[in-house]
Order: structure tokens, then C-alpha cells, then sequence
């Protein structure tokens, strides 16, 4: 499954995504967790992390020279690096030599909607910064994409306006995607809206463009966020998705029918489709037509990148031969 079919331009260039790279464990479990006890689940650990995702579902939908910056902790930082080389991705990471890479533990009911629960140690992702940062990041790159989750530290909120100021310099349009209510509501939201000033693109889900509008209804939510931002896309889950620009709402994409087992990364799978659509030069419609219908493969799978939980242990499998794509720092 891709985004590049008969008659689709070839990309235009690369994309460069800043986030996370996390290693997420994912335990399925059927109804509520028993308090004091034990609880049957099914757990695999995966690798994670929003950044990674959305790069790793770009490259899955053809977008070509994808690129994930990130920092990670020696301890994983060879799988992380091997993983996303498997995925089509180009790691560009910054390995910590104090702090672990982040985990997420990832809690999901295998009820009907496959509601997911995180519990979150960001671990060396959180200490990413400025000084991380090279404007030859940018070389050959047609658009920049920024996980929200570096918005949640003052180092990363530091690296993200860097970013964003070298992007702009270069014509390079900046994407960027909430991430967490609870995390923002923690940074707040006349906060968060002030960081993300500059934006072209901004991709929250229902929930995030609620909480930042104070409004009510996804529609009019999306409405009132494109008058701050030149295009917003609003990942609605079952509801398909919005596209809204200079204050009002363009297109309304409906969601593809899924049978979920797990909905962790469906939005970075939107994310990572719609962005690798909008560089062969496609609308915005069409790109969010192409995010629907991978927001609806990765709910059908286990964890938050393509191929739904084939991975093995941490550490597990070949060594990475040089550990591509790591930078010491």
C-alpha cells in the first residue's frame, strides 16, 4: 500500500522530520485492568516515538528521501538507527551519552475501538537542543516536519524555533503536529499557540484542535485554528478528517471503514501519507484522502509503524554494520 500510483508526480524533494525516537512497549489487554492484581495482556516491544513514525509512514507512501532527526541514548540507539534504515528512512541521530532512550508504555484495550493509554518517559528526546541543530540539516529538503512532543521541554522548544526561523529563511514550508492534550495542557495554550506563530501547516487531532480553541465542534475548531495558521488539518478519527483555510473549512475527507487492534501512531500514519502526498505537488484534499487511508492500515496493526508488529526485542537480530546514521554527541 503507498500513495504513489499511476500518475502521481514523483517527490520534489526530501523531507526532513524533527522528533522523537522512543521505544514503545505495547500491552494489549481485553477491558478495564485489574487494581492489585494481575491483568493478561499481549505485550511486544516496538519502536516508537511520534517523529519516527511520521517518517517512517512517509517513506512508506513514497515520499522518497525521508530524513528523521533525533536524539536517543546509547543503549538503543543501533536498533533505533537499523529500524528506520528497514523503513526507508535516513536516521540523523544524536546519541546521548547520559540519559536512556525515551519508552513509552502503551496501554490498549482490545475492546472495540482499541483505545490506547501512554505512560510516558521521554528519556534522552527531552534534551534535545539547539546545539544539536546544523542548517545543513536542510539541504536538499522541500519541507520540514516538527513532532510536538519537542515543544514539551525548553531545550526542544529552543531547537523547534531554530528550526522553524532556518526553514522560513530557506522557502522551506514547516509543518507541525500537537501531539498530547495532556501535555498541552501542562505547556498551555496561549503558549503553545504563540510557538507555533510562523507555521504553514498544523495537523491536530479532534481532541487537540478542541482544546485549543475552547470550541466545541471539530469544524468550527479547524475554522478558528486556519485563521492563525495557513492551512490546518484536523485528524477526526472515524470522522474522517477536515481541511481549513483562512477561517473557513474546504474539504471535508471521510475516514476509510478499519477493524482496529490498536490505535497508537494513527495519527503520525496520517501525518507521515499527507505529507508524503503534498511533495509530488498534490491539494491538500487529496493529500488528507491519502492519510485517511493510512490512519485506517496502522489501526489494523500493533504499534505506531508500518507492518504492525513484526519487530522483536530491543537489541535483538544483526548488528548495525558502522552504526549508521548515528552522530556522537
Amino acid at each position: 500500500m503507498s500513495g504513489t500510483g499511476p500518475g502521481r508526480a514523483a517527490p520534489r524533494g526530501a523531507l526532513l522530520v524533527v522528533g522523537d525516537v522512543i521505544t514503545d512497549v505495547v500491552a494489549r489487554h481485553h477491558g478495564a485492568l485489574a487494581a492489585g492484581t494481575d491483568t493478561g495482556a499481549a505485550i511486544l516491544t516496538v519502536p516508537g516515538g511520534a517523529g519516527a513514525n511520521v517518517a517512517c509512514w512517509a517513506a512508506r507512501w513514497g515520499a522518497g528521501d525521508v530524513r528523521l532527526f533525533g536524539r536517543v541514548g546509547a543503549d538503543a540507539a543501533e536498533w533505533h538507527a537499523r529500524e528506520l534504515t528497514a523503513s526507508g528512512v535516513r536516521p540523523l541521530l544524536v546519541v546521548d551519552p547520559e540519559a536512556p532512550t525515551g519508552t513509552v508504555i502503551c496501554l490498549v484495550d482490545t475492546g472495540a475501538a482499541a483505545e490506547r493509554t501512554f505512560l510516558t518517559d521521554s528519556g534522552a528526546s527531552l534534551r534535545i537542543g539547539p546545539g544539536d541543530w546544523s542548517d545543513a540539516l536542510l539541504d536538499g529538503v522541500v519541507r520540514l516536519h516538527l513532532s510536538g512532543y519537542l515543544l514539551f521541554s525548553a531545550s526542544g522548544r529552543a531547537l523547534a524555533g531554530v528550526a522553524l526561523a532556518a526553514a522560513r529563511g530557506r522557502g522551506v514550508p514547516v509543518s507541525l503536529d500537537p501531539a498530547s492534550t495532556g501535555f498541552l495542557r501542562e505547556l498551555g495554550v496561549g503558549r503553545f499557540l504563540s510557538l507555533v506563530e510562523g507555521l504553514d501547516v498544523l495537523l491536530p487531532s479532534g481532541a487537540e484542535a478542541r482544546l485549543l480553541t475552547g470550541l466545541s465542534e471539530a469544524a468550527e475548531a479547524a475554522a478558528a485554528l486556519s485563521r492563525r495558521v495557513p492551512l490546518v488539518v484536523v485528524k477526526d478519527g472515524a470522522r474522517g478528517a477536515l481541511v481549513a483555510r483562512a477561517g473557513a473549512v474546504h474539504a471535508r475527507v471521510p475516514a476509510i471503514p478499519a477493524t482496529p487492534r490498536d490505535t497508537t501512531g494513527a495519527g503520525d500514519a496520517f501525518t507521515g501519507a499527507f505529507l508524503a502526498t503534498l511533495i509530488t505537488g498534490a491539494g491538500a484534499g487529496e493529500a488528507a484522502a491519502e492519510g485517511c487511508r493510512a490512519g485506517a492500515a496502522a489501526v489494523e496493526g500493533v504499534g505506531g509503524r508500518p507492518g504492525g508488529g513484526r519487530w522483536g526485542r530491543v537489541g535483538g537480530g544483526r548488528e548495525v554494520e558502522g552504526g549508521a546514521g548515528l552522530a556522537g554527541r
